[in-house]
């Protein structure tokens, strides 16, 4: 098949959809043009279809070109077989392409090759041949220089049949994938680390099927040994089983020969056995990293899309104790008004002055908001913006409201040269509660400055592929930021860059240009930008907005080169473009088809429609804000059977952590999330969610809190969700017995995490 074919056969699209996506992706087009422009020439594939064309289209260019190394190098040394030839033709990993390279790998000389160069072949195949022979009495007639006696010889001919075990491209991948398919991990503790390696202690004796362990429990046990608390080992099982699978696939008559039974044990043991450990220690981490990667997009897209506050101004406070606490005031447009430090909390106590300072801000600014960061001193900080805002009400001024915003990254951000570009003459203290103040506007636009892995979304992140990791991530920002959409008069150049068809280049330079000609009052402008040419134009303009321009098709999704359409729909309706945005009773009465053509097919005219009726509309949600229970600011202060309001600050594939405001976020085990059974946290719950949540379990020592979505769960027994069983932590026959199932009690479930973010 060709590569269109495959991709299209794995998800289940035709093959002319791929390879238009493939044709389109050649010509430098981008994956959120195509997907959103484009939808006539592929189909509808949309931005995730097409980022797996584009990831496995890489994969098996490059397994073809692996294959074809393979068979001149094969070929070279004279050994190729039509049937060889086939068989790498038609592999469909790079693992099988190696597996059937291996016996022409070019390789230091091994003992089987210097037996082979002593003769010793022809007494292997005698001891096949005459199973009941006596193999000492066989052996002497081979004694020679380099196999002095019978043991040596002996030696040498069960090397030559290991080695052809070993390189037994089918058998190699059969005994590989039976031990991936009914093998089992197991986990000890190392001798003396058991205090040490506390956290780990799930995993002291622990067991269970490869096939069953999820992505978190893989990345753990991993983690646990890289830190030298854990062995791991890998359980086959049935020994017997691979040794008969041997002895089938090369004939071998093991019930009449000791000496062949005990020979393919040998090779079970030396060779078969550490090839398929190492292969499924392989797959597990790729498992691992796949569903690691999976749960950090998803919460990193949910982060990026989070509910603006929008442009209201706002004070933010970056809480600190013996530092202070750091203050910024921006604008509507996130422009810095004014910066202090202020002293109310330990070991100064300058409450009363703290107050009345920042209430001085809030109404000499006007501002509306106040963004307290979620760090240490977050609740006393948090409090205090309440008696500012109460201030302000009592004043007879409208009262401004708190709201508790995520500062992870912010410290990032505050040291980095995006950072020290905008705002070089300010204290580093200071920019990070700029930051703050400004994610709470509009998280995206700020967010994309930090570099994604330090949004805190992750599970485990610097234990997966690094490469992988932000190859993805930046496909996360790149799409999250297109699918709002850019207003390209306001935008930094870390949001511009993000735009589809836009370089870094580009999009400073776009900047350069608006501080000096003004803002934009067209898209056509762009065109005079420099570097910014007629693909990155092509590539970029529909995601970018003018607000108040000329035309007021360019605040809206329409592509420029879609105009034409919107000027047939006006024509039909009698209508200017004015008149007709945001005219629901007209628009809903148009038949798409009555106004495609050869380019712009239904699917896009049904787009134009939409958009026109609501031009530049945000898919993110209304600003919603959690309210903090009044008293409770620490652990201390929790009790099981609360009833409290909180944000969800991450979701991992066990549970989902949750910001009730006493500084350490509580754990919503997947068990403890639904009436029903619950496969995947993210289908219940997202990042930035504001839930009412009941306090399972409290332990003030380790800082740990156990928390339910189930409100009407009894603290203190486990949960036992309704409707299907979960076995994904069972491992059956091989399960010890202090190994826990994935949805046992939430103390289980919080030990298993780790705890923390």
């Amino acid at each position: 098949m060709t590569i269109a074919e495959v991709i299209a056969k794995e998800i289940h699209v035709r093959a002319t959809q791929v390879q238009a996506a493939l044709t389109l992706l050649a010509e430098g087009n981008t994956v959120p043009f195509i997907a959103r422009y484009r939808k006539e020439v592929t189909g509808g594939l949309d931005d995730a279809q097409l980022r797996h064309i584009e990831e496995r289209n890489t994969y098996l260019l490059e397994l073809a070109e692996r294959k074809e190394a393979v068979l001149a190098s094969i070929e070279e040394q004279g050994k190729l077989t039509d049937e060889l030839k086939r068989e790498i033709l038609a592999a469909d990993t790079k693992a099988r392409v190696e597996d059937l390279y291996l016996p022409y790998k070019k390789r230091r000389k091994t003992k089987a090759d210097i037996a082979r160069e002593a003769g010793l072949e022809e007494l292997e195949q005698l001891l096949i041949d005459e199973p009941s022979a006596n193999p000492e009495t066989a052996a002497e007639k081979f004694i020679c220089e380099g196999f002095p006696d019978t043991k040596a010889v002996l030696d040498g001919a069960r090397a030559i049949l290991v080695d052809r075990f070993a390189t037994d491209a089918d058998l190699v991948g059969a005994v590989r994938d039976r031990v991936y398919a009914e093998g089992a991990m197991r986990s000890a503790v190392v001798e003396g680390k058991e205090q040490e390696g506390a956290k780990f202690a799930d995993y002291f004796e622990f067991a269970e099927d490869l096939t069953k362990l999820p992505s978190h429990r893989i990345l753990a046990l991993f983690r646990g040994e890289a830190e030298g608390v854990l062995t791991l080992s890998f359980d086959p099982g049935d020994e017997a089983v691979y040794e008969g699978m041997i002895a089938e696939r090369f004939d071998l008559p093991v019930q009449e020969s000791e000496w062949l039974a005990k020979a393919v044990r040998w090779g079970w043991r030396t060779k078969l056995q550490i090839s398929a450990n190492v292969d499924a220690r392989m797959r597990l981490k790729e498992k691992a990293d796949e569903g690691a990667l999976e749960v950090f997009k998803t919460n990193l897209r949910d982060v990026l899309l989070a509910a603006p506050a929008g442009q209201r101004a706002t004070l933010a406070l970056d809480p600190g104790y013996r530092n202070g606490v750091k203050c910024a005031v921006v604008d509507g447009t996130g422009k810095v008004l004014a910066t202090s430090i202020v002293y109310p909390h330990q070991p100064q106590n300058r409450w009363d002055a703290a107050r009345t300072e920042l209430a001085s801000l809030v109404a000499e600014h006007g501002v509306e908001l106040i963004a307290v960061g979620n760090g240490t001193a977050s609740r006393e900080s948090e409090k205090l913006a309440g008696e500012v805002a109460d201030l302000i009400a009592q004043a007879g001024g409208k009262r401004p409201t708190p709201v508790m915003v995520s500062e992870s990254g912010a410290s990032i951000y505050s040291a980095s040269a995006i950072a020290a570009e905008e705002f070089p003459d300010m204290d580093v203290s200071l920019r990070s509660a700029v930051s703050i103040a400004r994610r709470l506007q509009d998280p995206l636009a700020e967010l994309v400055k930090v570099d994604p892995k330090s949004i805190g979304v992750g599970q485990y992140q610097h234990d997966v592929n690094q490469v992988a990791l932000a190859q993805t991530l930046d496909a996360v920002v790149e799409d999250a930021v297109n699918s709002v959409g850019v207003d390209v008069n306001t935008a930094s150049a870390p949001l511009l860059e993000r735009v589809a068809g836009l370089s870094n280049t580009v999009a400073k330079n776009i900047v350069a240009y608006r501080d000096e000609n003004g803002s934009f009052t067209t898209r056509k402008q762009l065109g005079k930008v420099p570097r910014l040419g007629p693909k990155a134009f092509e590539q970029a303009a529909g995601f970018l907005r003018i607000q108040g321009g000329t035309d007021p098709l360019d605040a809206s999704a329409v592509h420029p080169e879609a105009y034409p359409v919107v000027e047939r729909i006006a024509a039909a309706t009698g209508m200017d473009t004015t008149q007709l945005i945001g005219n629901t009773a007209v628009l809903t009465k148009l038949a798409p088809a009555d106004f495609a053509d050869e380019t712009f097919g239904v699917p896009t005219v049904t787009d134009i429609i939409a958009e026109l009726d609501k031009p530049g509309r945000d898919p993110r949600p209304e600003f919603t804000t959690a309210t903090f229970k009044e008293g409770v600011n620490e652990v201390k202060d929790l009790t099981p059977g609360m009833i409290l309001e909180g944000t969800v600050t991450n979701v991992a594939a066990f549970g989902a952590f949750v910001d009730v405001g006493v500084h350490q976020d509580g754990l919503v085990h997947v068990s403890a999330m639904s009436n029903k059974f619950v496969s995947d946290p993210h289908d219940v719950v997202r990042s930035g969610q504001v839930v009412k949540v009941k306090v399972m379990d409290v332990d003030v020592a380790r800082n740990r809190i156990g928390l339910s979505l189930r409100l009407d769960d009894e603290p203190g027994k486990p949960n036992k969700p309704a409707g299907k069983k979960n076995g994904a932590g069972n491992g059956g026959r091989r399960q010890a017995k202090s190994a826990k199932p994935a949805q046992g009690s939430m103390a289980d479930a919080l030990k298993r995490a780790g705890f923390g973010k």
